[in-house]
């Protein structure tokens, strides 16, 4: 938890006749939980969207706040997009991080068919194993970070090629080029005819 306690600097002056996109019960309701015993991050989202009702830039909300461009400009989207009330729905700091029995999961997903799951595709993707273990294990991470941790596993979700499995059993059964026949004359089941011509 950050050590957030800003005295609510450029509050003082809020005049809802003013609002620029906050509805009246928003307003209110925020001005109340502004006054509650929240976590610091809470309170800051809330100020954030308030100063910007007032009119205020993200950089003015930033230097009174303290925060990030980043986190101003999300909450102003999120008062701009009317969803004001929905300050406290989004959970506080970073996601669950992935952990030893989540690489396990994906490594054994992989290895099976997604129809051994009830998918009706044939083949994975990173899309949706990312999607599967937010279901089963509440851990949502990209499927860039996905492809990353297979890549780290030395797996993929591309099917092999039926030239690579060849040279992979090739590989396998150790041929040398010593295995190899040869043929003393090359044989050619077709004929030249040379025509010479005088120019």
């Amino acid at each position: 938890m950050s050590n957030y306690s800003s005295q609510y600097q450029g509050l003082e002056n809020y005049d809802p006749q003013d609002s620029k996109f906050l509805t009246p019960f928003q307003r209110k309701a925020l001005l109340k939980n502004l006054q509650s015993n929240l976590q610091p991050e809470y309170l800051r989202r809330i100020e954030i969207m308030l100063l910007a009702d007032m009119g205020k830039s993200q950089t003015q909300i930033c230097e009174i706040v303290g925060c990030s461009q980043e986190m101003a400009r999300y909450w102003i989207g999120i008062a701009e997009a009317g969803l004001a009330h929905k300050w406290n729905e989004r959970p506080i700091g970073r996601p669950k991080i992935v952990n030893a029995q989540y690489m396990d999961r994906l490594k054994e997903l992989v290895s099976h068919s997604p129809r051994d799951y009830g998918y009706a595709f044939t083949y994975w993707t990173a899309q949706w194993l990312s999607k599967h273990l937010a279901n089963e294990l509440g851990i949502s991470i990209s499927d860039r970070h996905v492809n990353r941790l297979l890549k780290q596993m030395g797996l993929s979700t591309k099917p092999k090629s039926s030239n690579q499995q060849k040279i992979e059993e090739t590989k396998d059964n150790s041929i040398t080029i010593g295995d190899l026949q040869t043929h003393s004359e090359p044989t050619f089941p077709w004929s030249f005819n040379l025509m010479q011509t005088n120019q």
